[in-house]
């Protein structure tokens, strides 16, 4: 819904299957909405989104616009009794790289990478987790955002025991989850992801006087540690996506319009 709503498109008047003909959607993959309004209301609301990476279009809207089926049961029993006054569709088409793009937000989980202990006093390496494909696919980078001075004042009184602990705050049983920030999305197609991923962090120690504005400064950066402060967490995740599709889409402002801010260091 999210993504639908950030690129404004407009609701559609389902009125018959040839609309579904017209616009050609057997084989198009897409982010797609059902709508309905009321005869009180005629503000049209959502009563489904999905991203439709694998099934076609075409096929998941005649799914909800067929009464034979238990989504489009649903749908046409609610206008024959009169709960909705008109149904509605709106999709955005999709490539296969921007539907597996989406996959790597929405479904798959980030990897911490850990550190070395300081090297030389003040420098520690990554340590990349084994496990990462030889193969083409969409990779990100991200890190862990640092709790303000507030909430750090809060939990050092909590913990010195100078204060009681606001309910929920300092619970074992309901930890914090840490907020990640995405920056940068990287697309190996010329090289695999594992080569991608060891460019980045592998060679950040031999380049420390590199521009900072570049994924590789940054992380280059995050390696110098100073007294009392600890490296950012860095996490990453990746997917593996066939290398004829990775040219097609838009993929960082794909992923941009999911996450809703811009990713910091892509250009």
């Amino acid at each position: 819904m999210h993504i639908l709503e950030s690129v404004q498109l407009k609701w559609e008047l389902f009125q018959s299957w040839t609309d579904f003909s017209r616009l050609h959607l057997s084989n198009k993959l897409a982010i797609f909405g059902i709508g309905y309004n009321t005869r009180w209301k005629e503000d049209i609301r959502y009563h489904y989104a999905e991203i439709s990476s694998q099934v076609p279009l075409g096929k998941r809207l005649r799914e909800y616009f067929n009464p034979e089926k238990p989504e489009g049961r649903v749908v046409m029993t609610r206008v024959q009794k009169m709960n909705w006054k008109n149904v509605y569709y709106k999709f955005l088409e999709i490539t296969i790289s921007e539907a597996r793009c989406l996959e790597l937000h929405m479904e798959t989980d980030w990897i911490p990478i850990a550190h070395s202990k300081p090297i030389g006093g003040d420098i520690v390496q990554y340590l990349l987790p084994g496990g990462i494909p030889k193969c083409p696919g969409l990779y990100a980078i991200g890190y862990e955002e640092l709790r303000n001075k507030a909430d750090n004042s809060v939990v050092d009184l909590v913990n010195d025991g100078n204060c009681e602990s606001p309910r929920g705050l300092a619970s074992k049983s309901d930890p914090v989850t840490p907020k990640i920030n995405y920056c940068y999305l990287g697309i190996a197609e010329s090289i695999t992801l594992q080569q991608c991923l060891f460019f980045h962090f592998q060679s950040t120690i031999k380049n420390q006087s590199k521009e900072w504005a570049s994924i590789n400064g940054f992380l280059a950066q995050n390696c110098k540690v100073e007294l009392g402060v600890s490296p950012k967490t860095i996490y990453i995740k990746f997917v593996e996506v066939e290398r004829d599709f990775l040219s097609a889409g838009s993929l960082v402002e794909c992923l941009e319009k999911a996450i809703g801010y811009p990713l910091k260091f892509n250009k």
